[in-house]
């Protein structure tokens, strides 16, 4: 028995939230989504107490004991077999520490990173209001504050923080002026199509490799995936010089 709550008992038979949780999950992320409150949990618990219903009422009737109910159940017993039998082949498939590292190693070049740069900025739009903001930094306001108080950009919540990005990422002139800075240094107002930008370089990482840890998950997905294909192949293989297979032209 489930250690779920229960919700619910439809002639003995006990309704809990695992089963509430079962038809969620194939409602699919949009309509799960509208679902997932607790209104929308009562009407699933409804949906599932009815389908319990159908369940009992058609045990009573003897429907599992139709001939035509016989015929589904077999043709889906079949397909179950087929899905589980390969779920169980794949699932033998295993990628090493040594097999991922290796791969690693021979494949650096496709893990580089490029230069990328972290700065914040502050965004209005007229060149005296830039004008005088960024005096005032240098006289010794705090950039976050000034970020927070007279940017534009919905980055002044995070005192003008716009996290890391690489060349390419944002409009030429800004690109050109964030990419000239030494860390710590603040710009002079720079002028885009959405106004007037003081700048201020945070940090800065150079292009390199990703270290292993970085991409091991990515590796891994790699590797099983190209192993459960040629274990699938192979076993199709087996498979057919084990069992007769007859092609009819």
């Amino acid at each position: 028995m489930s250690d779920k709550k229960i919700l619910a008992t439809v002639e003995g038979r006990e309704i809990t939230e695992e089963h509430v949780d079962r038809l969620l999950a194939g409602l699919g992320p949009q309509r799960a989504e509208q679902f997932n409150t607790p209104e929308g949990r009562k009407t699933l618990l409804n949906e599932v107490i009815t389908q319990e219903l159908i369940f009992v009422d058609a045990k009573n009737k003897k429907m599992d004991e139709e001939s035509d109910f016989k015929a589904e159940l077999e043709i889906m017993e079949i397909e179950l077999l087929k899905q589980y039998g390969l779920r169980k082949l794949l699932q033998e498939v295993e990628v090493s520490n040594e097999e991922a590292f290796e791969y690693y190693k021979a494949h650096r070049n496709e893990f580089k990173t490029q230069e990328s740069i972290r700065a914040k900025h502050i965004l209005v739009d007229d060149a005296g209001k830039a004008d005088q903001i960024y005096w005032d930094v240098k006289k010794g306001l705090f950039f976050e504050e000034a970020a927070k108080k007279f940017s534009s950009c919905p980055s002044a919540s995070a005192g003008g923080d716009l996290g890391y990005f690489s060349r390419g990422q944002m409009v030429p002139e800004f690109e050109r002026a964030v990419f000239a800075l030494e860390i710590n240094e603040v710009s002079r107002p720079v002028r885009t199509q959405f106004g007037y930008h003081i700048i201020k370089l945070t940090d800065r990482k150079k292009a390199g490799i990703k270290e292993f840890t970085e991409v091991e998950a990515d590796i891994r997905q790699i590797l099983t995936g190209s192993k459960q294909n040629k274990k699938y192949v192979e076993e199709s293989k087996r498979l057919r010089e084990t069992y007769s297979v007859t092609m009819n032209q």
